[in-house]
């Protein structure tokens, strides 16, 4: 089976290697690293709908008739010219100049740069939604450079797949691009773990989808894999419609739709900035409304965001340079005001919005008087690569069952994550199900709670109570690195490795299957076999005139209350082994850095 969390690591430490070797930023270098795996995508698909098509191509003289663009129209597929197949450019003689190819104006191409921009040009061609969007700054790179950047992406295990493995390494070189161009315009990932909640929660299936600040499409292509996932076709059931104010990462949208095989219409610059302008015209006519707006925005002009409409709740506070000194509210009367009669939106917004005074709290108290606020999760820290501070998501539900009108349901999530290092935490797939099934219960829908846990079973082969589940998982992964403890030990010579790494194998995947126990251990500790109940410090279904008690606050933790501390269950010794492993870490780190800097400043004073 393909390990595709190695391959996108060693992808990245390839191509990561090749841009400290050159004299290109990592802003220069991202949009066209993107577009080598785009164009290794799409001849994927290219060769595959090939196939398709030669299956009963009919003959002509005893040939079978060459394939045409309009064959590949007809089955939605992009349909590529020679010069635009990677199999071609990855195959180009080493002097370009003396194979006399002509770009598709007829000029001769003496570089490799110049042939893979024309293959670009050549797509765009085949494709309006790409038209103007790919990259074309090829000939920054030396040839040798790019032909090693093609090179390294003609790795077979990309079509053994196809596009859902190419569209992944795609998604995880944006999350590595992401923190070293975030002090450009390209703050542009939201992390996968929260978009995901949003569509789980939202659980598209058809209609219009709008982002009105849409990044790279994280929200797109998660909501194109849920549908999908249910047996769907995304692009016959959805219709995409993204803004976003920076064309460069409008740009990066649309070329992570294709790599994902959506289609979808983005527009960009001036007439996409959200505060002004509804370039869509989709007000009132949304399905769907996802976002991850930029955070407590200032100097957005009062005046021409009065005119451009879109605020049922009113103006937030205006300063006397007639200015709005914080946008969180415009773009939460926006995401409200796009939804149809039965809408339902989510969005991330700064913590501070669920709390803030002033007009920003009166337009909050109307829209809690509408019925429409669905559920608030609070986000703990460091859950995006370019800040650490607190978020938290917000949605809305037009349709919510009478039950839960004067409703809202908060869930405090701050304290429940997994660490993926120092700077970094996520949900894993199963911390997502999880507080999905929350949310499930709350809104009646016990069927999908008891396929979770019915799926909890499936996966550890075991219909024991998860409590005696985790305890007897506990007690195997102990005694597996007692074992291995010994064994590797005793051991001496070149087979030492070999075995610390069959054991350290074994360890990993005992671990992994002993966190999914304690994930079903948790899940079933509070919820049994499918009846919602408020949970202190974790969830609590609060009425309006719990709201207005609290001034109309949708800060979960004003209303979950604070849970007793728990054990944790992690041996104190060990927790303290991993410690100070990480204190060593960043101690080489820090030596490191000192030692650099010293040289520096040697070679300034010489």
């Amino acid at each position: 089976m393909l390990n595709i969390k190695k391959l996108e690591k060693d992808l990245w430490e390839s191509a990561d290697l090749l841009r400290s070797n050159s004299d290109l930023t990592s802003n220069q270098y991202c949009m066209p690293v993107l577009g080598l795996l785009f164009l290794k995508y799409a001849y994927s698909r290219y060769k595959s709908v090939e196939k398709e098509i030669l299956k009963d191509r009919p003959k002509r003289n005893g040939k079978v008739l060459p394939v045409e663009a309009n064959d590949f129209k007809a089955k939605s597929a992009l349909y590529l010219p020679e010069q635009a197949q990677y199999d071609y450019l990855v195959n180009l003689p080493e002097n370009i100049s003396s194979a006399n190819l002509k770009n598709a104006d007829g000029h001769k191409m003496n570089s490799l740069g110049e042939v893979v921009n024309n293959a670009m040009n050549l797509i765009e061609e085949q494709s309006p939604q790409l038209k103007g969007v790919l990259p074309k700054t090829y000939t920054d790179f030396d040839d040798d450079v790019l032909a090693e950047l093609l090179r390294i992406f003609n790795n077979d295990a990309l079509d053994e797949i196809g596009g859902d493995v190419v569209g992944r390494i795609y998604e995880y070189f944006l999350m590595k691009f992401s923190p070293q161009v975030a002090t450009d315009d390209g703050v542009f990932f939201t992390p996968k773990s929260l978009v995901k909640m949003i569509v789980n929660i939202l659980e598209p299936k058809s209609g219009t989808l709008l982002d009105p600040a849409c990044g790279s499409g994280g929200m797109f292509i998660q909501s194109g894999d849920f549908v999908n996932q249910k047996g769907m076709d995304a692009n016959k059931s959805m219709t995409f419609y993204g803004q976003e104010k920076v064309e460069y990462n409008a740009q990066l949208c649309l070329m992570n739709m294709a790599v994902h095989g959506l289609t979808g219409v983005v527009k960009s610059g001036n007439e996409a900035n959200t505060f002004y302008h509804d370039t869509h015209l989709l007000d009132n006519k949304c399905d769907y409304v996802m976002a991850n707006p930029p955070f407590n925005v200032d100097k957005v002009k009062a005046e021409t965001t009065e005119n451009a409409g879109r605020l049922p709740f009113g103006m937030p506070s205006v300063n006397k340079n007639k200015e709005i000194s914080n946008a969180n509210y415009l773009w939460i009367s926006y995401f409200y005001s796009y939804l149809n009669d039965h809408g339902r939106a989510g969005f991330v917004m700064a913590s501070s919005a669920t709390d803030s005074q002033g007009k920003d709290k009166a337009i909050r108290e109307k829209l809690i008087k509408t019925g429409d606020v669905d559920v608030m999760i609070s986000v703990g820290n460091n859950f995006f690569y370019t800040k650490s501070l607190p978020c938290s998501l917000w949605f809305f539900d037009k349709n919510k069952r009478e039950e839960n009108k004067d409703k809202v349901l908060f869930i405090d999530a701050r304290n429940y994550y997994t660490v993926v290092d120092r700077t970094l935490n996520e949900w894993s797939e199963w911390q997502l199900k999880n507080l999905n099934a929350i949310v499930w219960l709350y809104r009646g829908e016990v069927d999908k709670y008891k396929d979770l846990l019915d799926e909890y079973h499936a996966v550890l082969n075991s219909q024991e109570p998860f409590d005696e589940q985790v305890e007897n998982l506990t007690k195997k992964l102990k005694a597996l690195k007692d074992e291995a403890k010994k064994i590797v030990d005793d051991t001496i010579g070149r087979d030492k490795k070999k075995i610390q790494k069959v054991y350290d194998d074994k360890i990993f995947t005992a671990n992994e299957v002993l966190t999914i126990a304690k994930e079903a251990k948790w899940l079933y500790e509070k919820f049994g076999e499918g009846e919602y109940k408020d949970t202190i410090g974790l969830c609590k279904a609060a009425v309006i005139d719990e709201l207005n008690e609290k001034r109309w606050s949708l800060t979960p933790g004003a209303y979950v209350g604070v849970a007793l501390e728990e054990d944790d269950g992690v041996d104190f010794h060990e927790r303290m082994k991993e410690t100070n492993e990480q204190l060593l870490d960043l101690q080489n780190e820090s030596n490191n850095l000192m030692e650099q800097i010293s040289n520096y400043l040697q070679e300034i004073i010489s």
